[in-house]
This record gives structure tokens, C-alpha cells and sequence, in this order.
């Protein structure tokens, strides 16, 4: 059991992919501003907007997370989202994804059980 309760945190390929890019590329800009090294400044910006972008197309081939709980199988990071392709409901990310997945999207999904285990914790 963890400290959050047994929850679905929502850790994900894409997630983690884009933390790590945006936290180098913060941490590079930053660097550049110690070191005076204003295209180093740049480059670093560059790849926090990269993670953005890695992170949305990994969203769409199926690395990340629609929105709300999960069933208890998909809760590793590694699980590979199956519904993506067809776009999630109420995701920006899967509407800015092209038309099809936008008239995908507006379906709604079925809701997942969560299990009353770690209530009250």
C-alpha cells in the first residue's frame, strides 16, 4: 500500500517521457542563465515545448491516460491504453488529434469500478 490510499495516480509512458524532458530542458535553461549563455537559454525552451509535443503524440498512440479513475489492471505504467485510437471523451488532446478521433471522443466511456479496498486509510 502506498501513502496516497490505493488510487489510480495515473503514471504513464507519456507522462513520465514528458516530466523528464521538461525537467532537463528547465533545468538546461536554467543553467543557461548561470552561465550568461543566452542560446543555451533557448535550447532549453525548446525542449520543454518538445516534451509538450512527445508527450501529446504519445497520448495519442495509446501511452497515456484518459481522464478519470482506471481499472485496477491498467494501474502500470507500462499498460498500453487500447480505447486511444478511437479518442477519448472530453480529451483536448484527442479533439486537437484530427476530426476522426474529435467525433470519436464525444462518446462517452464506461466508468470504472473502484474497489473499496484502502478506504478509510
Amino acid at each position: 500500500m502506498s501513502a496516497h490510499g490505493h488510487v489510480d495516480l495515473g503514471h504513464t509512458v507519456a507522462g513520465w517521457t514528458g516530466t523528464t524532458l521538461a525537467l532537463l530542458g528547465f533545468a538546461g535553461a536554467g543553467a543557461a542563465v548561470c552561465a550568461a549563455w543566452p542560446p543555451g537559454i533557448l535550447i532549453g525552451l525548446a525542449v520543454v515545448v518538445l516534451a509538450g509535443v512527445v508527450t501529446w503524440l504519445l497520448h495519442l498512440a495509446g501511452w497515456g491516460k484518459p481522464s478519470g479513475p482506471r481499472p485496477e489492471s491498467e494501474w502500470d505504467w507500462r499498460v498500453r491504453d487500447t480505447a486511444a485510437h478511437a479518442g477519448h471523451a472530453d480529451c483536448l488532446g484527442c479533439r486537437a488529434g484530427g476530426p476522426r478521433r474529435a467525433v470519436a471522443a464525444a462518446r462517452p466511456r464506461p466508468a470504472a469500478p473502484l474497489s473499496a479496498a484502502g478506504e478509510g486509510a
